[in-house]
């Protein structure tokens, strides 16, 4: 597959040609994007929720009414769930939201996530992203010639810092690394823009030879 390649300018910067099987992949399936992005957003989660059991809540242990003659039941302390104040039961603990999915369907459902785009034809090629001096004007003024309204930047190994200082002041607008690329960012961003040095490191990615697979996979 070939796409242009354009300048942050807007001007032409010749072609590149891209894996057919990571983004030219005809029939998307939704299923795999489903499953991934339920993973990440699954494995992010915290998982700090918690309530007080009758153990833990901070009552009086005073027993509350006498042992018979009340025509009521016998209680105890007011640390029991069915009072007010009192513990709770079978409430949320303290746990890890995080599920294991296969490293195939991972690599899998990012080469689809990648095609989507391509597919949807929201999908941008430049030279390079970066710039003299971190001026957010500057940077939306490029972004304005070439139509990026709502977008995911994936720059290359490293991300320039003028490029990332300038684009942070953006709304909707990410910048990533080219080993922080993953299904979910890909997906809530309209447009796709890559660098000529991230294409080199996507395939190097899904050949295994990228240069900080640590980085990689901590992304994922």
């Amino acid at each position: 597959m070939e796409l242009a390649v354009k300048t942050l300018a807007g001007k032409a910067a010749g072609n590149i040609t891209l894996d057919d099987a990571i983004f030219g992949i005809a029939e998307i399936r939704k299923d795999l994007l489903h499953r991934t992005v339920r993973w990440q957003l699954a494995k992010r989660q915290a998982g700090t929720h918690k309530t007080q059991t009758r153990s833990e809540v901070s009552v009086t242990t005073k027993k509350s009414i006498r042992q018979k003659g009340s025509g009521g039941a016998r209680h105890g302390s007011r640390n029991a769930p069915i009072f007010v104040g009192g513990g709770v039961a079978h409430g949320p603990r303290v746990r890890s939201h995080a599920h294991d999915l296969p490293k195939k369907v991972r690599k899998l459902a990012l080469a689809h996530a990648l095609s989507s785009k391509v597919v949807a034809d929201s999908i941008l090629v430049i030279d390079a992203a970066t710039l003299t001096a971190p001026k957010t004007k500057e940077l939306a003024a490029h972004f304005a010639s070439l139509g990026i309204e709502n977008a995911l930047i994936i720059s290359g190994i490293t991300v320039d810092e003028n490029f990332a200082k300038a684009a942070r002041n953006i709304p909707n607008v990410d910048v990533l690394p080219v080993a922080g690329l993953n299904v979910y960012d890909i997906l809530r961003r309209k447009t796709l823009v890559i660098t000529k040095e991230a294409a080199e490191g996507i395939q190097a990615r899904f050949d295994g030879t990228l240069a900080q697979p640590a980085i990689a996979a901590e992304a994922e």
